[in-house]
């Protein structure tokens, strides 16, 4: 495992996520808009939403019809759009406005999961947690980084195995191996930096 994450560190010191945002709450937001949909479609849609509506009072003066005009090429846009108006109001009644740097306390507004929630630890406050999404998780078993069934498994498994000095850019390195090399209908085997520790092309 050491070995994995030593050559996509030489690859990609710094990764970063590719969703495209300002402040926390855009992130926040856009991460709750990449919900079975890409990072590419998302930041197109957001890139003038983020440029009149960066905060919660913004946005919910924006109007549950006036976000969806931003966001009707995204999938699931109704429910997206219903869930944002949802955490706006929340942030601006139970958290003045802000983004709270707590698990627990983003698991309480509409839409926002663990995935979500582990994302915005990460990526604003650079926490070391493990987002868990459809990338790491049929990935992870496969190339035999972790175990697990479930998101929360395979995070599970990750934070006890992964060692602490590539904790915090880990589930960068494994989404973008799984998005870009290790894809599900044609995976990359030719060009894979860890085709040698694969789990998957074991004899």
């Amino acid at each position: 495992m050491n070995e994995a994450f030593s050559r996509w560190q030489a690859q990609n010191p710094s990764p970063k996520s590719e969703l495209e945002y300002v402040n926390p709450f855009t992130l926040l937001v856009a991460v709750v808009l990449s919900a079975q949909a890409t990072d590419k479609s998302v930041n197109k849609a957001t890139a003038p939403l983020f440029k009149i509506s960066d905060t919660p009072e913004k946005m919910l003066a924006l109007g549950e019809d006036g976000l969806i005009a931003y966001i009707k090429s995204i999938g699931l846009y109704k429910s997206k759009a219903a869930h944002i108006m949802g955490l706006c109001r929340k942030l601006i009644d139970d958290f003045d406005g802000q983004v709270p740097h707590d698990r627990n306390a983003l698991m309480t507004l509409p839409g926002v999961g663990r995935k979500t929630a582990n994302v915005v630890l990460n990526v604003v406050w650079n926490e070391p947690t493990m987002p868990v999404d459809t990338h790491l998780l049929r990935v992870v078993p496969k190339i035999g980084l972790g175990e697990g069934t479930t998101p929360e498994s395979v995070e599970q498994s990750l934070l006890h195995r992964i060692p602490a000095q590539f904790l915090h850019d880990a589930h960068h390195w494994i989404l973008l191996h799984g998005r870009y090399v290790c894809t599900a209908r044609n995976p990359k085997c030719g060009e894979c930096l860890i085709n040698d520790l694969c789990k998957h092309n074991e004899n």
